[in-house]
Protein backbone atom coordinates (compact mmCIF):
# COMPACT_ATOMS: atom_id res chain seq x y z
CA UNK A 1 0.00 0.00 0.00
CA UNK A 2 2.79 2.43 0.03
CA UNK A 3 4.82 1.91 -3.33
CA UNK A 4 3.00 4.38 -4.75
CA UNK A 5 3.58 7.11 -2.43
CA UNK A 6 5.49 10.32 -3.16
CA UNK A 7 6.70 13.13 -1.18
CA UNK A 8 3.79 15.25 0.15
CA UNK A 9 3.80 18.78 -0.63
CA UNK A 10 4.02 20.04 2.86
CA UNK A 11 7.43 19.95 4.78
CA UNK A 12 7.31 18.59 7.88
CA UNK A 13 9.36 21.72 9.40
CA UNK A 14 6.48 23.93 8.16
CA UNK A 15 4.06 22.14 10.71
CA UNK A 16 6.51 20.87 13.17
CA UNK A 17 9.62 22.70 15.70
CA UNK A 18 11.20 20.30 14.63
CA UNK A 19 14.97 19.89 16.15
CA UNK A 20 17.19 19.53 13.15
CA UNK A 21 15.42 23.24 12.36
CA UNK A 22 15.78 24.65 15.60
CA UNK A 23 19.46 23.80 15.85
CA UNK A 24 20.04 25.35 12.50
CA UNK A 25 18.43 28.88 13.13
CA UNK A 26 20.08 28.70 16.98
CA UNK A 27 23.51 27.58 14.97
CA UNK A 28 23.33 29.19 11.43
CA UNK A 29 23.78 25.65 9.93
CA UNK A 30 23.34 21.79 10.36
CA UNK A 31 24.22 20.31 13.46
CA UNK A 32 23.85 16.53 13.53
CA UNK A 33 24.07 14.34 16.64
CA UNK A 34 26.81 11.80 16.42
CA UNK A 35 25.33 8.43 18.54
CA UNK A 36 27.91 6.99 21.02
CA UNK A 37 28.35 4.09 23.32
CA UNK A 38 30.25 4.90 26.39
CA UNK A 39 29.76 1.07 28.05
CA UNK A 40 27.08 2.24 29.95
CA UNK A 41 24.80 -0.56 31.48
CA UNK A 42 21.58 -0.28 33.29
CA UNK A 43 19.84 -0.47 36.89
CA UNK A 44 17.55 -2.93 35.27
CA UNK A 45 19.43 -5.21 34.32
CA UNK A 46 22.88 -5.38 36.35
CA UNK A 47 20.49 -6.22 39.45
CA UNK A 48 20.21 -2.83 41.10
CA UNK A 49 16.59 -2.30 40.25
CA UNK A 50 15.96 -5.69 38.45
CA UNK A 51 17.19 -8.15 35.90
CA UNK A 52 16.56 -8.35 31.98
CA UNK A 53 15.69 -4.58 31.43
CA UNK A 54 12.41 -3.26 30.21
CA UNK A 55 10.26 -6.17 27.97
CA UNK A 56 10.85 -4.60 24.54
CA UNK A 57 14.70 -3.74 24.89
CA UNK A 58 17.23 -5.05 23.41
CA UNK A 59 19.80 -2.09 22.90
CA UNK A 60 20.96 -2.88 19.13
CA UNK A 61 17.77 -2.50 17.90
CA UNK A 62 17.96 1.20 19.11
CA UNK A 63 21.99 1.91 18.54
CA UNK A 64 22.12 0.15 15.59
CA UNK A 65 25.92 1.75 15.20
CA UNK A 66 27.01 0.99 19.01
CA UNK A 67 30.18 -0.45 19.90
CA UNK A 68 31.17 -2.49 23.19
CA UNK A 69 34.35 -0.41 24.14
CA UNK A 70 33.74 3.17 25.29
CA UNK A 71 36.46 4.94 22.81
CA UNK A 72 34.11 7.92 22.38
CA UNK A 73 37.04 9.86 20.14
CA UNK A 74 37.25 7.29 18.00
CA UNK A 75 33.33 6.69 17.58
CA UNK A 76 33.28 10.60 17.08
CA UNK A 77 35.39 10.43 13.98
CA UNK A 78 33.78 7.99 12.59
CA UNK A 79 30.27 9.43 12.91
CA UNK A 80 31.43 12.08 12.01
CA UNK A 81 32.97 11.05 8.66
CA UNK A 82 29.67 9.23 7.71
CA UNK A 83 27.47 12.47 8.89
CA UNK A 84 29.78 15.41 7.24
CA UNK A 85 29.92 13.26 4.09
CA UNK A 86 26.05 12.46 3.59
CA UNK A 87 25.36 16.16 4.99
CA UNK A 88 27.80 18.53 5.13
CA UNK A 89 27.42 19.12 8.69
CA UNK A 90 30.69 20.79 10.58
CA UNK A 91 29.21 20.89 14.03
CA UNK A 92 27.62 17.91 16.00
CA UNK A 93 26.39 17.35 19.35
CA UNK A 94 27.78 13.87 21.22
CA UNK A 95 24.69 11.53 22.18
CA UNK A 96 25.21 9.47 24.48
CA UNK A 97 22.41 7.11 23.53
CA UNK A 98 22.92 3.71 24.32
CA UNK A 99 21.77 1.90 27.80
CA UNK A 100 21.88 4.29 30.66
CA UNK A 101 24.66 7.30 30.42
CA UNK A 102 24.36 8.67 33.70
CA UNK A 103 25.27 5.30 35.61
CA UNK A 104 28.43 5.89 36.70
CA UNK A 105 30.34 7.90 39.33
CA UNK A 106 30.28 11.50 38.63
CA UNK A 107 33.95 11.70 38.48
CA UNK A 108 34.01 8.82 35.50
CA UNK A 109 31.34 10.47 33.70
CA UNK A 110 33.16 13.66 33.58
CA UNK A 111 35.76 12.39 32.31
CA UNK A 112 33.79 10.97 29.44
CA UNK A 113 31.92 14.02 28.83
CA UNK A 114 34.64 15.94 28.40
CA UNK A 115 36.54 13.39 25.98
CA UNK A 116 33.43 14.30 23.98
CA UNK A 117 33.42 18.05 24.37
CA UNK A 118 37.47 18.60 23.74
CA UNK A 119 36.66 18.56 19.95
CA UNK A 120 36.61 21.68 18.88
CA UNK A 121 33.29 20.46 16.39
CA UNK A 122 31.35 18.88 19.18
CA UNK A 123 28.79 22.26 20.45
CA UNK A 124 27.22 19.94 23.56
CA UNK A 125 25.73 16.87 24.34
CA UNK A 126 22.82 15.05 25.03
CA UNK A 127 22.44 12.01 27.49
CA UNK A 128 20.10 9.74 27.27
CA UNK A 129 19.11 8.14 30.69
CA UNK A 130 16.36 7.32 33.27
CA UNK A 131 14.80 9.64 35.25
CA UNK A 132 15.72 7.19 38.73
CA UNK A 133 19.45 7.91 37.23
CA UNK A 134 20.04 11.45 37.60
CA UNK A 135 21.28 12.20 41.12
CA UNK A 136 21.98 16.14 41.72
CA UNK A 137 25.74 15.35 41.87
CA UNK A 138 25.47 14.59 37.90
CA UNK A 139 23.01 17.52 37.01
CA UNK A 140 25.40 19.87 38.84
CA UNK A 141 27.88 18.45 36.72
CA UNK A 142 25.85 19.13 33.74
CA UNK A 143 24.80 22.15 34.32
CA UNK A 144 28.45 23.33 34.52
CA UNK A 145 28.84 22.52 31.11
CA UNK A 146 26.31 24.39 30.40
CA UNK A 147 27.70 27.19 32.42
CA UNK A 148 30.38 26.76 30.17
CA UNK A 149 28.33 27.72 26.96
CA UNK A 150 27.67 24.41 25.53
CA UNK A 151 24.22 22.74 24.28
CA UNK A 152 23.07 20.13 27.03
CA UNK A 153 20.30 18.02 26.74
CA UNK A 154 18.75 15.78 29.53
CA UNK A 155 17.71 13.27 27.50
CA UNK A 156 14.71 11.26 30.39
CA UNK A 157 13.58 7.85 28.95
CA UNK A 158 9.88 7.71 30.19
CA UNK A 159 8.21 5.90 27.80
CA UNK A 160 4.48 6.21 29.86
CA UNK A 161 3.48 8.57 32.54
CA UNK A 162 1.08 5.43 33.78
CA UNK A 163 2.94 3.50 36.65
CA UNK A 164 0.66 0.10 35.93
CA UNK A 165 2.12 0.68 32.35
CA UNK A 166 5.35 0.80 33.72
CA UNK A 167 5.27 -2.11 36.00
CA UNK A 168 4.01 -4.14 32.75
CA UNK A 169 6.84 -3.36 30.87
CA UNK A 170 9.20 -3.82 33.78
CA UNK A 171 10.60 -0.31 33.95
CA UNK A 172 11.67 -0.37 37.00
CA UNK A 173 10.63 3.13 37.83
CA UNK A 174 6.96 4.97 38.22
CA UNK A 175 6.01 8.59 36.96
CA UNK A 176 7.19 10.13 40.45
CA UNK A 177 10.89 9.90 39.64
CA UNK A 178 10.36 11.29 36.23
CA UNK A 179 8.49 14.28 37.64
CA UNK A 180 11.28 14.27 40.28
CA UNK A 181 14.17 14.40 37.63
CA UNK A 182 12.53 16.92 35.21
CA UNK A 183 11.76 19.19 38.51
CA UNK A 184 15.76 18.75 39.90
CA UNK A 185 17.01 19.40 36.37
CA UNK A 186 14.86 22.62 35.50
CA UNK A 187 15.84 24.21 38.80
CA UNK A 188 19.69 24.14 37.63
CA UNK A 189 18.09 25.61 33.68
CA UNK A 190 18.68 22.10 32.06
CA UNK A 191 16.56 21.60 29.28
CA UNK A 192 14.90 18.17 29.37
CA UNK A 193 13.75 16.05 26.27
CA UNK A 194 11.39 12.89 27.30
CA UNK A 195 11.05 10.29 25.57
CA UNK A 196 7.80 8.66 25.25
CA UNK A 197 6.43 5.14 22.95
CA UNK A 198 3.32 4.71 21.33
CA UNK A 199 1.38 1.38 21.50
CA UNK A 200 2.77 -0.53 24.61
CA UNK A 201 1.16 -3.22 25.96
CA UNK A 202 -2.07 -2.55 27.37
CA UNK A 203 -2.46 0.95 26.32
CA UNK A 204 -5.51 2.26 24.81
CA UNK A 205 -5.01 5.03 21.96
CA UNK A 206 -5.74 7.98 24.09
CA UNK A 207 -3.47 6.74 26.76
CA UNK A 208 -0.25 8.15 24.43
CA UNK A 209 -2.48 11.84 24.45
CA UNK A 210 -2.88 11.60 28.03
CA UNK A 211 1.14 10.76 28.95
CA UNK A 212 2.33 13.97 26.71
CA UNK A 213 -0.18 15.74 28.84
CA UNK A 214 1.02 15.07 31.78
CA UNK A 215 4.70 15.47 30.81
CA UNK A 216 3.59 18.98 28.93
CA UNK A 217 2.36 20.47 32.35
CA UNK A 218 5.67 20.27 34.08
CA UNK A 219 7.30 22.11 31.08
CA UNK A 220 9.40 20.06 29.27
CA UNK A 221 11.21 21.77 26.54
CA UNK A 222 12.23 18.47 23.85
CA UNK A 223 9.95 15.41 23.08
CA UNK A 224 11.18 12.05 21.15
CA UNK A 225 8.26 9.87 20.26
CA UNK A 226 8.60 6.38 19.07
CA UNK A 227 6.42 3.47 17.98
CA UNK A 228 6.90 0.19 20.13
CA UNK A 229 9.22 -2.39 18.25
CA UNK A 230 9.21 -5.87 18.49
CA UNK A 231 12.54 -6.72 18.64
CA UNK A 232 14.65 -10.21 18.92
CA UNK A 233 15.94 -11.38 22.08
CA UNK A 234 13.34 -9.57 24.70
CA UNK A 235 10.37 -10.53 26.58
CA UNK A 236 8.10 -8.90 24.46
CA UNK A 237 8.79 -10.75 21.62
CA UNK A 238 7.66 -14.22 23.07
CA UNK A 239 4.93 -12.23 23.89
CA UNK A 240 3.73 -11.18 20.57
CA UNK A 241 4.84 -15.02 19.44
CA UNK A 242 2.10 -16.00 21.73
CA UNK A 243 -0.03 -13.24 20.63
CA UNK A 244 -0.53 -11.69 23.85
CA UNK A 245 0.95 -8.23 22.31
CA UNK A 246 -0.82 -6.91 18.91
CA UNK A 247 1.87 -4.46 17.19
CA UNK A 248 0.18 -1.08 15.99
CA UNK A 249 -0.91 -0.72 12.76
CA UNK A 250 0.84 2.14 10.42
CA UNK A 251 -2.10 4.08 10.02
CA UNK A 252 -2.99 4.09 14.12
CA UNK A 253 0.93 5.23 14.52
CA UNK A 254 -0.05 8.07 12.29
CA UNK A 255 -2.83 9.25 13.75
CA UNK A 256 -1.88 9.30 17.28
CA UNK A 257 1.77 11.20 16.20
CA UNK A 258 -0.54 14.25 14.61
CA UNK A 259 -3.01 14.31 17.75
CA UNK A 260 0.11 14.76 19.90
CA UNK A 261 1.83 16.93 17.83
CA UNK A 262 -1.83 19.11 17.22
CA UNK A 263 -1.49 19.30 21.39
CA UNK A 264 2.03 20.09 21.65
CA UNK A 265 2.85 24.18 22.44
CA UNK A 266 5.20 25.72 19.14
CA UNK A 267 8.13 26.28 21.15
CA UNK A 268 8.28 21.93 21.97
CA UNK A 269 10.97 20.69 20.04
CA UNK A 270 10.37 17.62 18.74
CA UNK A 271 13.97 15.76 18.52
CA UNK A 272 11.95 12.49 16.96
CA UNK A 273 8.83 11.79 15.69
CA UNK A 274 9.57 7.64 14.56
CA UNK A 275 12.11 5.47 15.22
CA UNK A 276 13.55 2.47 13.15
CA UNK A 277 15.21 -0.73 14.58
CA UNK A 278 18.15 -2.87 12.52
CA UNK A 279 16.33 -5.13 10.04
CA UNK A 280 18.20 -8.20 11.00
CA UNK A 281 16.17 -8.19 14.53
CA UNK A 282 13.02 -6.34 14.10
CA UNK A 283 9.79 -8.73 14.13
CA UNK A 284 7.15 -6.18 14.04
CA UNK A 285 5.61 -4.37 12.88
CA UNK A 286 7.59 -3.88 9.38
CA UNK A 287 6.94 -0.60 8.92
CA UNK A 288 8.99 0.86 11.52
CA UNK A 289 11.65 0.48 9.60
CA UNK A 290 9.96 2.65 6.49
CA UNK A 291 11.66 6.38 8.64
CA UNK A 292 10.74 8.38 5.58
CA UNK A 293 7.22 7.03 4.78
CA UNK A 294 6.75 7.27 7.98
CA UNK A 295 7.49 11.26 8.77
CA UNK A 296 5.43 11.17 5.05
CA UNK A 297 2.46 10.04 6.03
CA UNK A 298 2.60 12.36 9.48
CA UNK A 299 3.21 15.27 7.23
CA UNK A 300 0.48 14.70 5.35
CA UNK A 301 -2.43 14.03 7.46
CA UNK A 302 -1.27 17.03 9.30
CA UNK A 303 -1.22 19.16 6.12
CA UNK A 304 -4.75 17.55 5.01
CA UNK A 305 -6.51 17.85 8.34
CA UNK A 306 -5.46 21.15 8.29
CA UNK A 307 -3.19 20.80 11.76
CA UNK A 308 0.01 22.08 12.71
CA UNK A 309 2.20 22.40 16.12
CA UNK A 310 0.04 23.62 18.62
CA UNK A 311 -3.50 23.67 16.61
CA UNK A 312 -5.47 21.57 19.04
CA UNK A 313 -4.71 22.69 22.85
CA UNK A 314 -7.23 22.70 24.61
CA UNK A 315 -7.43 19.47 26.41
CA UNK A 316 -9.29 16.40 24.81
CA UNK A 317 -11.99 14.59 27.08
CA UNK A 318 -9.87 12.39 29.07
CA UNK A 319 -11.38 8.63 28.40
CA UNK A 320 -8.36 6.78 29.41
CA UNK A 321 -6.59 4.27 32.44
CA UNK A 322 -5.93 6.28 35.39
CA UNK A 323 -3.30 4.72 38.16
Amino acid sequence: MFENQTFPQAVLSDLVNTFGQDLKRRYGERVHKLAINAGFTCPNRDGSKGRGGCTFCNNVSFSPNARSEPDVLEQLASGRQVLGKRTGAKKFLAYFQAYTNTYADVDALDRIYRQALSEQDVVGLSIGTRPDCVPPAVLDLLASYQDQGHEIWLELGLQSAFDHTLEKVNRGHGFAEYRQATAAAHARGLAVCTHLIVGLPGERAGDSLSSLDRVLELGVQGLKIHPLHVVKGTRLANQWRREEYRPLQFGEYVDAVVQMVARTPADVVYHRLTGTAQENVLLAPQWCNWKWRVLNAITRKLAESGLEQGAMLAPLPSAVNSD
